[in-house]
């Protein structure tokens, strides 16, 4: 129990005193007049209270990610929960902030506009490609997975509407109505209460797992993990034979560091009333979420009186989803059932829609196109008509490759960011160095994944090393070279 306690503290602890260090180097200033201000055109650039901003970031951001992610990730053990604390603290927070403040700096624009200002047309041209593939798989995934579960519901069964395509076709015309209106039509009026529930939700189920979980990890059991085979390498496979790096960091991407959110950056930027709201709605998101993701990953761990072997064999049986529901149903009964529903249907629905928003707003940047009613239907219809067919495909397929972009934009925004500190002058060591790391895992990721050279994992460590040493020498030169200028 203990050990969650210590994870919680040093989340809350890094939003206290890490964030503040963090917000100097950005050169945050509240006397500056917002885009929000300046652009107010009735569709994205809408004013929206700093609370309200939060909510709907925190949602925008989480949908399942921090649910499905660290219960997966629980089968590698309490690894899982040191990940998802450093990479947050580190990493993530750090990630989603400057992509606020790369935003609102840039009145409101997208990633590739910023990164073709910092960087060249080149780079422009690789983050637009990043991006809009990203932004694809995260509203394809999110089409396919709650159409799933609802499909399946016993309360549908035997009904028209335990069709998979009927479920599809309900989620995408939502989608298409949520994509074209404005912000404050629907987004603004129902996200925030959406955000709420997943608070209210993830804080009953930790009290309900302090207080009854079968296998609660306690300071014991997490130094005898380390004192076997781990105490010579912390990175040893799970108890199935995976390789923990680089695997588990991309398993728990939402909750530890995660692309997709820099991609929903612009949404909030673009009405937010002042800067100084940036670091509580963007960086406490983000702590927020890893709250959540700490929470799932304990459930993982401790919920199943089978310990791992337990997980496993529900996971094969029915996916994190079916565990969602054991979990919330065991411990919260007939609420706990419809929290559960929730969780793994309404939310990620929420978090596709403005993936498929941002989308939208990432072509309008890239190409100045004005925002008309027939502009927007103009791109939204191709969109959603090509999504609709892509949720014909194998969904390990798409998740793979949803998995894949998600860690290399996360990683091309914290070189983004790393380029924004050194034209500032100010410490970029914040950003810097987790841009080394997230660059080792990506590399070590695609060199050995299926769906990249397919190479033994026994060669992902050496190269993540390589990597590392590689960037720290880039680094430190080019920081020399920043002083002597």
């Amino acid at each position: 129990m203990i050990i969650f306690f210590i994870c919680l503290t040093i989340l809350i602890l890094g939003y206290k005193f890490y964030s503040p260090f963090v917000e100097k180097q950005a050169g945050i200033d509240p006397s500056v007049t917002t885009p929000q201000v300046r652009f107010n055109e009735g569709v994205d650039y809408v004013a929206i209270h700093p609370v309200r901003a939060f909510l709907i970031q925190f949602l925008n951001i989480a949908g399942v990610g921090p649910i499905f992610g660290p219960i997966l990730g629980a089968l590698y053990g309490p690894i899982a929960l040191v990940w998802i604390v450093l990479g947050n603290v580190l990493g993530g927070a750090v990630h989603d902030y400057f992509s606020g403040v790369m935003s609102i700096k840039e009145d409101g624009k997208s990633l590739p506009e910023i990164a073709g200002h910092y960087y060249n047309i080149v780079f422009k041209g690789l983050m637009l490609i990043f991006t809009a593939m990203l932004l694809f798989f995260v509203g394809v995934v999110f089409i396919m997975s709650p159409a799933g579960l609802l499909s399946n519901l016993d309360f549908f069964k035997d009904t028209f509407m335990a069709d998979n395509t009927f479920w599809v076709l309900i989620i995408l015309g939502y989608y298409f109505l949520a994509t074209l209106l404005p912000i404050d039509k629907i987004i603004t009026k129902f996200y925030p209460i959406f955000g709420l529930l997943m608070i209210v939700m993830t804080t009953l189920i930790a009290i309900a797992l302090l207080m009854d979980a079968p296998h609660l990890p306690m300071t014991g059991d997490f130094l005898a993990y380390f004192e076997t085979d781990h105490a010579h390498d912390f990175l040893a496979p799970n108890p199935d034979g995976l390789p923990t790096w680089p695997l588990l960091f991309i398993t728990i991407t939402c909750g530890a560091i995660s692309g997709f959110h820099s991609t929903q950056a612009p949404i909030i930027a673009r009405c937010l009333t002042n800067e100084k709201y940036v670091r509580p709605v963007y960086y406490g998101a983000m702590t927020c979420e890893g709250i959540v993701a700490c929470v799932w990953a304990l459930a993982g761990i401790a919920a199943f009186p089978e310990g791992y072997a337990g997980l496993k064999a529900m996971l094969d049986i029915g996916g994190p989803g079916l565990v969602v529901n054991h979990v919330a149903t065991s411990y919260l009964g007939v609420f706990g059932g419809i929290m559960a529903i929730m969780a793994v249907a309404v939310f990620p629905i929420t978090s596709g829609d403005t993936a498929f928003r941002s989308l939208r707003l990432t072509i309008v940047d890239a190409f100045n196109i004005p925002q008309s009613i027939r502009n927007r239907l103009l791109l939204a219809v191709p969109i959603l008509t090509i999504a609709y067919f892509m949720t014909k495909l194998d969904f390990t397929v798409i998740w793979r490759y949803f998995a894949f972009s998600n860690m290399l934009l996360s990683t091309s925004v914290l070189w983004l960011a790393t380029k924004y500190l050194f034209d500032r002058g100010t410490f970029h060591w914040v950003v810097s160095i987790p841009a080394v790391i997230a660059t080792a895992v990506t590399v070590s990721y695609i060199m050995t994944a299926a769906i990249g050279f397919n190479l033994s994992p026994e060669l992902s460590k050496p190269i993540g090393i390589v990597v590392v040493l590689i960037g720290l020498i880039a680094l430190v030169f080019t920081h020399k070279k920043q002083q002597l200028a």
